[in-house]
């Protein structure tokens, strides 16, 4: 009896000491953490890594092979769709590096929630520089306005300043007397032609490239044309809305210009180059006097005009320069 009593205090014994071995074994588990392969639990459902992706990109588990038929990384959270730490992945809440779609995937947007680098597109055909406006005032494309006194197109004048110029009649002193001191006078050339006027296109100036000097008496002119005007020593003929020097109508007058006159809101000829020089003074390209005669300084200050606003380079009063000049 004595033997079967020790027996069963001995099995007691052993049975107490191995549960305290086991419960210690336990605890030294508890305190080295998770085995090599496994994911460890964080406590309190807070996600691993305290916000640090797992693996930089790399599926949780490494080492562990894909699912069958599935690309490894294929834009999919760590543990192959399970998640870590209380129905969270591991890297839902987590960005990706800049610039970078999570796993490769194409046509993915760079880092969830945070505007692509600056001056970069965020995606194809979208504009570089963040969204910044057009410059104001400027426009975009095609359709800018012509510059001040320049052709909008090839060959076609601008009014200047798109006003329209109210014609005048201005006081002329001594319009009755020649000045070849200003204007000197142009020698006769029987069937003489305007110089360069073939290279003048179009229907208006084909006035000026068929002109040429021709001499002819007082009757001949009275019956060509119903209009005979005398200024500054001459005499000029209205035929078809131009002003024409009536050579012969008298042998001893004067002409400071040999070609026709753009006949302007029917005004006499010396009052359409006053006009032509009062529109041109304005707008800086004549600084002589309005004196009504056609000599070399208006010539050239109507060729200057001309040629910076698109037109032939006649030197002449021509209908073209007269409508750039809001004139007609």
């Amino acid at each position: 009896m004595r033997i079967f009593l020790v027996l069963i205090c001995s099995l007691a014994l052993a049975c107490v000491a191995g549960a305290q071995q086991e419960q210690k074994g336990k605890k030294k588990e508890q305190k080295k953490g998770p085995q090599a392969g496994q994911v460890s639990q964080p406590p309190s459902g807070k996600p691993t890594g305290a916000g640090k992706p797992t693996g930089a990109g790399k599926p949780a588990g490494v080492g562990q092979p894909a699912e069958v038929g599935k690309a490894k990384g294929a834009g999919k959270s760590a543990g192959a769709g399970k998640p870590t730490g209380v129905g969270k992945s591991a890297q839902a809440t987590q960005q990706t590096e800049v610039g970078k779609s999570a796993g490769k995937a194409k046509g993915k947007p760079p880092e969830t929630g945070k505007p692509a680098e600056v001056g970069k597109a965020a995606g194809k055909g979208k504009p570089t520089g963040t969204g910044k406006p057009t410059e104001v005032g400027k426009a975009a494309g095609a359709g800018k306005p012509a510059e001040v006194g320049k052709a909008a197109g090839a060959g076609k004048p601008v009014t200047a300043g798109g006003k329209k110029y109210q014609a005048q009649n201005i006081p002329l002193a001594n319009n009755k007397q020649p000045k070849p001191e200003v204007a000197p006078a142009v020698t006769f050339q029987q069937n003489r032609r305007i110089e360069g006027s073939d290279r003048w296109q179009g229907s208006n100036y084909q006035v000026f490239r068929n002109y040429k000097s021709e001499w002819h008496d007082r009757n001949w002119w009275s019956g060509h044309s119903n209009n005979v005007v005398f200024v500054f020593g001459g005499w000029y003929a209205l035929n078809a809305g131009y002003w024409y020097p009536a050579w012969g109508y008298d042998s001893n007058a004067y002409y400071p210009y040999d070609g026709p006159i753009y006949a302007y809101n029917n005004l006499p000829p010396d009052q359409v180059i006053a006009n032509v020089q009062t529109a041109l003074q304005q707008q800086g390209y004549y600084q002589g006097e309005i004196d009504g005669l056609l000599g070399p300084q208006t010539r050239a200050a109507i060729a200057d005009y001309q040629r910076a606003n698109g037109l032939a380079d006649t030197a002449a009063i021509d209908q073209p320069t007269l409508q750039s000049l809001g004139m007609a």
